[in-house]
């Protein structure tokens, strides 16, 4: 993982995942935890926001008042970025180019819409650049 700061970055629910449920692996939810705590403009999607919430509810039965308060704290502490009918077009691209999964894409269409340069997640193509813009980092290996 990266030791400095990041100006800005698009930050996938799985980074989200290991940092929010304890009990899983412990080295990587304290690498998710610094890595949220030192990017200093992190951007998320309506789709992170879905998928973490889908998983804190499966997974650690949040109730319904505590998923309400993580979507708050997600609008309220970073930039969040609705999903519309042109990033659903670019994502299309996207997976065709790139060989992307469909939710995969539409994350990417998500992170190229933003300012970040830098995409984490631990389940997508390390290393792959994206429109010469945007690359994705597995910030666990």
């Amino acid at each position: 993982m990266t030791n400095d700061t990041t100006t800005a970055a698009f930050i996938d629910t799985n980074v989200w995942l290991y940092a929010f449920i304890i009990g899983q692996d412990p080295v990587k939810r304290q690498q998710a935890v610094e890595l949220i705590r030192t990017t200093e403009t992190i951007f998320i999607s309506t789709q992170v926001i879905n998928e973490v919430c889908t998983n804190l509810l499966r997974k650690e039965n949040k109730s319904e008042q505590e998923l309400r308060d993580v979507i708050d704290d997600f609008y309220e502490l970073y930039t969040v970025l609705e999903i519309d009918r042109a990033q659903l077009l670019h994502a299309s691209f996207l997976r065709e180019k790139y060989a992307l999964s469909y939710w995969d894409g539409v994350i990417i269409a998500s992170a190229v819409r933003s300012t970040a340069p830098i995409v984490y997640s631990e389940d997508m193509h390390d290393g792959l650049v994206v429109e010469q813009r945007v690359r994705i980092v597995n910030p666990f290996r």
